[in-house]
């Protein structure tokens, strides 16, 4: 009884299996096929290694026809809907642009890492009007962008350009994908403006990404109605008004990268979006304050406003703790007013063993130096031309690691003959002061590096009083002597 009981068993899962549909290695042919082309097109090199006959094409590396492994219909026409070629330098020549148009139903297509790939854009790839993905960065790729990528990809979400050799201008196609959202055409060597209603339905989050080219004309103003998540402009030679990009209704922007253009508009009144992380404006001719409400971002990690024409006084409080002063380092084209932040470097100060840099020269800073500097172990420091108050005793001392020292022309007031210089030091100036006292204490041991440096700005000061106690020690590193 107990055998026929496990031979009926046997007998009905054997039927159940029989039941069960074949589980076949999905590949169409047609696909199979193309992929075979794109393989001998870069000489069969050693990345497509694992394309071979005894392997189905959807398990081999780089390719993708989503779903399960398997199909288990046989009648099912599952098709490759992702190639990508990544990260090896071995693969070289030509995008073979016919051979991927055989690949009719992709959906994703990626070239990153192949500095070997060269060549233009294939037209052949105009025919692949359901990709929704389209990278091609960091190859030797070349030519202009062709319009078929805004014409024909009419499902295209995303497109990466960047890094490549790409030239001549944005073509004005790239705004008409309805669901385009991201764009990165950064480090290549496009020209012309930036056609106005690019991602200009992009919804309610966009990524444009265009630093690192040749783009001039203004910033257009159809992008204030669109959604950034994060724009990157930046090392471009845009002009004009940039104020269109913030606004309180930027619910969702986070990062805004306009550094070394020439943008020139009014900072004062902008409204940050409270979710902003990082803002870049360094290198323009921006003009007005820095608003107060930066101090308010709680999410800011990075603010650079250097070298514009600002003016106004440096906002205090709040998040300002977590910024250093290289925020606001060679500012000397701007007309920054108020009192230096005690809290810059604060981060540095405890870690004298690293280095820090402070060039804070022509504005129109006023007040005393933190005393909070005394903890910070400069290496170069340039508070030059301000309107500075009180002492700055605390910049020098023996063990510190200051090479330069430029504090002239403010109205610095404190007694130089207790001061002690930095045995690296080779220049030092505080002409155009009100300093008092006799020659820097224990400066013999720095004798030999004040010899050794070549120039420095002249000695003069308004006060001889002053200035008579300190030849000995300067004019080693100066022009011309005092009389």
């Amino acid at each position: 009884m107990v055998r026929a009981v496990g031979l009926l068993l046997v007998l009905s899962i054997a039927a159940a299996a029989a039941a069960a549909p074949v589980r076949r290695p999905r590949c169409d042919a047609g696909d199979r096929a193309a992929l075979l082309a794109v393989k001998a097109a870069f000489n069969n090199a050693s990345y497509f290694q694992s394309w071979t006959p005894d392997v189905a094409c959807c398990h081999w590396y780089g390719v993708d026809c989503g779903g399960d492994d398997y199909d288990y219909d046989p009648t099912d026409d599952d098709r490759v809907l992702s190639l990508a070629i990544i990260r090896d330098d071995n693969v070289t020549g030509a995008i073979p642009g016919d051979a991927i148009a055989r690949l009719t139903r992709l959906q994703e297509l990626m070239f990153f890492k192949v500095p070997g790939v060269t060549g233009p854009i294939p037209a052949a790839l105009a025919t692949l009007t359901g990709l929704r993905e389209l990278t091609i960065s960091r190859t030797a790729v070349s030519g202009s962008i062709p319009s078929f990528i805004g014409d024909k990809f009419t499902a295209l979400e995303s497109l990466d350009l960047s890094f490549n050799s790409l030239t001549g201008a944005i073509p004005a196609s790239l705004a008409k994908p309805p669901k385009l959202n991201s764009i990165d055409l950064s480090r290549n060597r496009l020209t012309g403006s930036i056609p106005r209603l690019l991602l200009s339905k992009a919804g309610q989050q966009a990524f444009l990404t265009l630093s690192h080219n040749n783009l001039s004309g203004s910033i257009p103003a159809e992008f204030g109605d669109v959604n950034f998540v994060q724009i990157d402009l930046s090392r471009n030679q845009l002009t004009g008004d940039a104020s269109m990009l913030f606004g309180e209704g930027k619910k969702e922007l986070g990062s805004v990268y306009l550094s070394r253009n020439a943008l020139s508009f009014d900072m004062s009144e902008l409204q940050l979006p409270e979710r902003l992380g990082f803002l870049d404006v360094s290198h323009n001719g921006i003009r007005g304050g820095i608003p107060a409400q930066v101090a308010k971002l709680s999410n800011l990690q990075l603010l650079n406003v250097s070298y514009n024409r600002m003016c106004g006084e440096v906002p205090i409080g709040g998040n300002m703790a977590s910024f250093d002063a290289y925020c606001f380092q060679h500012n000397n084209r701007n007309r920054l007013a108020g009192a230096i932040p005690p809290a810059l470097f604060a981060k540095l100060a405890a870690q004298p063993q690293l280095e820090a840099y402070l060039t804070l020269s022509h504005n129109n800073l006023s007040g005393s130096i933190p005393v909070e500097f005394a903890a910070v172990n400069f290496a170069r420091i340039d508070l030059s031309r301000n309107q500075l108050t009180g002492d700055a005793s605390a910049l020098f001392g023996r063990g510190k690691a200051a090479q330069t020292i430029d504090v002239s022309r403010n109205a610095l007031e404190f007694d130089m003959s207790g001061v002690e210089l930095p045995e690296q030091v080779i220049a030092v100036d505080v002409s155009h002061n009100m300093i008092y006292g006799g020659e820097a204490g224990k400066a013999a041991g720095v004798q030999r590096q004040l010899q050794s440096a070549a120039t420095c700005t002249a000695c003069s000061t308004t006060s001889a009083s002053v200035v008579l106690p300190l030849t000995t020690l300067l004019n080693k590193i100066c022009h011309r002597t005092l009389n």
